[in-house]
């Protein structure tokens, strides 16, 4: 019987799991692939307090080296359901057997909505990046090439127009997915040039991405255009169907509190999984310090 599970081992589980740890519980986490997250595949990390520059597999090393220091436990397994039993416990069943805890903390993240093409897991860090806010300063002074037609492509392309020479967006329909007031700041911007109705067919390059080529929709007329850097910008996905029926979601997404605490007393989600406006590693390590001060009054409880 653990103190405390937590599913998923990047920055938001990791730093949740320091906390409890240093509170002197014992914590395991549940990782079904490797740990450190989506932030262990970026070359460049810049937006972190107090550190100039680091790689985002350095930073999860590290993280990870401090936890097990501390006695952390960690299993790699694929979580397939969480059970609450009738004394208030916590069961959590994975594809290689059963763990029991006091609580439980959801910090899996979620995986962005990506174009299914050759190459795109290859040039992720050479050229592909999925997050503006993260890589968008690497291109200061520079065009840039943007793939997305909803408010997160919009606010993505609103804030690289601000750093970059210019912004080059592409849409795969005529119209836009979002809110009205960022549709009007877009298109009344000088330095964006949007291109509707494109469809991206491969991404071009050896080792690391030098153009993109599209279809357009409508005429079937093939475009190529030379670029080192493409954000794309179509969506994320969460993985939260283990939960359905238990906690409360938003289309996937879970739904919590200030204390991040979901509908379900001893279930706590923090980081991107859960609803939330901005998703960054600081915004999920904060999510993280906030859940496990309320997870260890939850425990003093018990």
């Amino acid at each position: 019987m653990q103190d405390v599970i937590i599913i998923g081992g990047g920055p938001s589980g990791m730093t949740c799991a320091l906390n409890l740890l240093r509170a002197g519980h014992t914590v395991l986490i549940i990782e079904k692939e490797a740990f450190g997250g989506q932030i262990a595949t970026s070359p460049r990390v810049e937006n972190l307090p107090s550190i100039k520059e680091i790689s985002g597999l350095e930073f999860s090393d590290q993280l990870f080296e401090q936890i097990s220091d501390l006695g952390v436990e960690f299993e790699l397994e694929e979580v397939n359901k969480v059970v609450k039993n009738p004394d208030d416990t916590f069961t959590v069943k994975t594809n290689y057997g059963e763990h029991t805890s006091k609580a439980v903390v959801i910090a899996n993240g979620v995986s962005h909505r990506k174009m299914n093409l050759p190459k795109e897991e290859e040039f992720v860090g050479k050229g592909i990046s999925f997050c503006a806010v993260c890589d968008g300063a690497f291109y200061k002074g520079k065009d840039v090439y943007l793939i997305g037609d909803a408010n997160t492509a919009l606010q993505y392309a609103l804030m690289l127009s601000n750093t970059s020479s210019h912004v080059y967006m592409f849409t795969l329909f005529d119209k836009f997915f979002g809110d009205k007031i960022l549709v009007d700041r877009l298109l009344a911007s000088k330095n964006i040039t949007v291109t509707q109705n494109m469809n991206l067919i491969e991404y071009l390059g050896d080792d690391e991405l030098t153009g993109l080529k599209f279809e357009n929709t409508k005429t079937k007329e093939v475009f190529e255009y030379k670029t080192n850097n493409v954000f794309v910008a179509i969506g994320q996905v969460p993985h939260n169907e283990f939960l359905s029926g238990l906690v409360n979601q938003e289309k996937g997404f879970i739904v919590t509190n200030d204390k991040m605490e979901t509908n379900v007393l001893g279930i706590f989600a923090i980081g991107d999984t859960r609803v939330k406006t901005v998703r960054q590693v600081s915004t999920a390590v904060g999510d993280a310090s906030t859940a496990s001060f309320f997870v260890d009054r939850y425990l003093q409880s018990k």
